[in-house]
């Protein structure tokens, strides 16, 4: 999404994605209530289109910006549980690498931006602030020779689809509805839900290459937990979730990287109290998310009808607009601050 393209501006990494091969999307068009309504990306500084590369294209760009900026990247490590100090402080990690014995690694902070199940917030036991009520099962795959012009969302009462171009000429389709409605998944239950809630995008898949896996996930409620604590803090999925049918996760995770990152400097570089760096990380952590927490879980329950769908999604395209506009207007601190050299002992864990 455009807050997601900003990000990746500002880090100095939008230009690589492009260089992968990368479509640029300009157009993003939307079928509800029987109408469509095709919407022009209007050019920005920073994002001149919007982006979606495959996660084997995306991540190998921010591990390597990573590298470049000082950090230690250890694949095939996973954090089984944190070291303790006195009064339950955080203080650092235990790792396992599948061969020898856990190794343990201390930290003045530890970040555990280890997804919706996160190991990190189970042990510190973070608590849910809000729970989402409404839960979409998707299941999706590639196509290959797909005819399509830009991001498609489409959404019938039951029935919600979409299509998102990306690299080597494929295009992501999703289909989402309740989770006894998508079941086990597969390509026919994907092909009913796009015919339910888009025809024409089911007469262009029939003459498209369909893709040889389709994978499916059954859906989990939304979730914004307490965002940090003595000695850690939570980032992405792991500190804030919300329903995939929003297409939003990943621009969540790179918003809220920036956010932390300054506190994480006060923290550590220049000895400012958890309380009030981190604090004010989760404070505008969950400034921009409640509006867009509540109204994709409104989508996500499927309990919207024909009469009310238009103005969920303005109310989502707000919210969006206002966390874009939030981070337009955010310094320009990030590249280049975060080195080994002026943050010892930091401590991280990534999926």
């Amino acid at each position: 999404m455009r807050a997601g393209v900003l990000q990746l501006a500002r880090w100095g990494l939008l230009d690589r994605v492009a260089a992968a091969g990368t479509p640029p999307v300009r157009r993003v068009t939307f079928r509800y209530a029987g109408e469509t309504v095709p919407v022009a990306i209007t050019p920005t500084p920073g994002v001149d289109a919007l982006y979606a590369p495959r996660r084997t294209v995306l991540d190998p760009i921010l591990v390597d910006a990573a590298v470049a900026a000082g950090t230690e990247v250890r694949f095939g490590t996973a954090v089984t549980d944190l070291l303790r100090g006195p009064g339950g402080v955080v203080t650092g990690v235990v790792l396992r690498t599948g061969r020898g014995d856990p190794t343990a690694i201390g930290a003045r902070l530890v970040v555990g931006a280890d997804g919706i199940r996160s190991t990190v917030a189970g042990r510190v036991g973070a608590p849910v602030l809000r729970a989402g009520t409404g839960a979409t099962a998707i299941t999706y795959g590639y196509w290959t020779g797909l005819a399509a012009d830009g991001y498609e969302w489409n959404f019938r009462p039951g029935a919600a689809s979409g299509v998102i171009p990306t690299n080597d000429g494929r295009a992501c389709v999703f289909a989402g509805a309740t989770s006894a409605r998508v079941g086990r998944g597969g390509l026919g239950i994907l092909q009913e839900l796009v015919a339910a809630s888009a025809p024409d995008l089911a007469d262009r898949l029939a003459v498209a290459e369909p893709p040889t896996v389709v994978r499916t996930f059954p859906g989990r409620p939304a979730h914004l937990r307490r965002a940090w604590g003595s000695g850690w803090a939570l980032v992405g999925d792991a500190g804030y979730y919300k329903d995939p049918l929003s297409a939003h996760g990943l621009t969540d995770a790179l918003r809220d990287a920036e956010l932390l990152a300054p506190a994480v400097v006060a923290v550590v570089a220049d000895g400012v109290p958890e309380r009030e760096a981190l604090g004010a990380y989760e404070a505008r952590r969950d400034a921009l998310s409640t509006d867009l927490f509540d109204v994709t879980d409104a989508i996500a329950g499927h309990r919207w009808t024909d009469a009310e769908i238009g103005a969920l999604l303005l109310r989502l395209n707000a919210a969006m607009r206002d966390e874009v506009d939030a981070l337009a207007a955010l310094p320009q601190r990030i590249t280049g601050l975060l080195t080994s050299s002026n943050l010892p002992g930091c401590a991280s864990r990534s999926p």
